[in-house]
């Protein structure tokens, strides 16, 4: 593998890269996990867009929001990683970026996400606290954790 980070802000995405961020966040959450939400919630004009390319595959992203536009500190979501990577350390490697990023975009400070409730011990190795009961989002049991730096 071949693999290669790329951040970007949402008006610096050509189409093609939009297109591919769409298509990997709709197999993830809609025909894998039956998500009922709407993926587009007008956040992603606002936010950072990390990918991770296999030469031209799309095989992870996550979504980096500002502090104040999902929560009052930043965060990180719609991390998804491409079924045929998946067991390849890619989603470790795309949160350990992401929270790099997160770092290095808005300063540093606390990360707060809403996490699938399967994936709690997967965040705890990567820092992440749980600060919520387990409550639905999209039809899928989640809970607020939180990073602090």
């Amino acid at each position: 593998m071949n693999l290669q980070f790329v951040c970007k802000k949402f008006d610096e995405l050509s189409l093609i890269e939009l297109y591919r961020i769409l298509q990997i966040r709709n197999q993830v959450f809609y025909v894998e996990q039956r998500c009922d939400d709407l993926d587009l919630d007008d956040k992603d004009q606002q936010s950072y867009h990390l990918s991770i390319y296999d030469g031209e595959i799309l095989c992870g992203y996550a979504r980096l929001l500002p502090p104040g536009l999902a929560y009052s500190e930043m965060s990180i979501g719609r991390v998804a990683v491409d079924f045929s990577y998946r067991g390849r350390g890619i989603g470790k490697g795309l949160m350990n970026q992401a929270i790099e990023n997160c770092y290095n975009l808005f300063g540093k400070g606390a990360i707060k996400i809403s996490g699938q409730l399967y994936l709690q011990k997967f965040y705890e190795s990567l820092g992440f606290e749980k600060i919520s009961d387990v409550y639905l989002e999209a039809g899928i049991e989640h809970i607020k954790m939180i990073k602090n730096d």
